[in-house]
């Protein structure tokens, strides 16, 4: 995975071109009928139940906008809640606020949406073993925050970016001419380009299970669209060998019956693209 340095860079980055998209050469509203001068406070107004987050995330786009601006939080990210809450007070430059009202609600409703999805599938995995993991199936451009909503709501992160692990999944083994040519030429680029990058291997069926434990240094097998027969036959076959994860339409009616299967994770997209945004709004007070 990334570092925290490189993610906090990610984040910026997210920043900084939210605010470039969205204010341009100036927020013209504001600007034409509130005196520079002006102060004000708002607040955060949940109007949905479900799980809050972004908060941290707020603060930063808060203090990028205006280091002038001051947060009371009362709500922290990962809280459950309800409609009529508060989760917090920006109190400074009324222009200021505005300026930074639309990326804060955008991020915040999108990332307790996430949240709220993850903690889903999180309770219905208690007790199991198995974890939750995000995909690479992101709004581009802010995969950041919203990998970050699915920790907050209990979830794990996958691999980052293309970057950071290597996953060969079918067409990779395609093209490269077969299983074990791509597992070891995977192993000879990462020696020959001093990389430490930890190797999935996704498997279509339980001939390539057998195929993939047959060669060294895997560090988990991703098996795609097994039935629950399949996926237990595949998790007995693998034993200790590496680590286990079901992936391909699994939902929240599926998912326990794969966990019950023994598989150390399972792997969803519908936490992050397939998600209603959680009701909030910043209002003046």
């Amino acid at each position: 995975m990334i570092s925290d340095i490189q993610f906090q860079k990610e984040l910026d980055i997210i920043i900084t071109n939210a605010i470039r998209e969205d204010v341009g050469d100036g927020d013209h509203s504001s600007l034409a009928c509130i005196p520079a001068t002006a102060t004000g406070r708002a607040k955060l107004l949940v109007k949905d139940n479900g799980i809050l987050a972004g908060v941290d995330f707020a603060k930063q786009v808060f203090a990028y906008v205006d280091p002038n601006l001051e947060i009371e939080v009362f709500l922290q990210d990962g809280t459950a809640v309800k409609y009529g809450d508060v989760a917090f007070h920006v109190s400074g430059s009324s222009q200021s606020i505005l300026k930074a009202e639309r990326l804060v609600l955008n991020a915040m409703q999108r990332m307790s949406a996430i949240a709220t999805k993850t903690k889903k599938y999180v309770d219905i995995l208690e007790g199991t073993g198995t974890k939750v993991l995000d995909t690479r199936k992101t709004t581009p451009g802010i995969r950041a925050i919203e990998k970050w909503a699915v920790k907050i709501g209990g979830g794990e992160n996958h691999r980052f970016a293309l970057y950071d692990m290597v996953m060969l999944k079918d067409n990779h083994i395609d093209f490269a001419g077969g299983i074990t040519q791509a597992i070891t030429k995977t192993h000879e680029y990462l020696k020959a380009n001093n990389l430490d990058l930890k190797i999935i291997v996704e498997a279509r069926d339980l001939d390539e299970v057998r195929e993939i434990i047959s060669n060294p240094g895997v560090y988990r097998i991703l098996l795609d669209n097994f039935d629950y027969k399949q996926t237990r036959e595949a998790v007995a076959l693998i034993g200790n060998y590496c680590q286990t994860e079901s992936s391909g339409g699994i939902n929240e009616d599926t998912m326990r019956h794969y966990a019950d299967c023994g598989v150390n994770y399972i792997s969803s997209g519908a936490l992050t693209h397939s998600i209603y945004n959680l009701d909030l709004s910043l209002k003046a007070f």
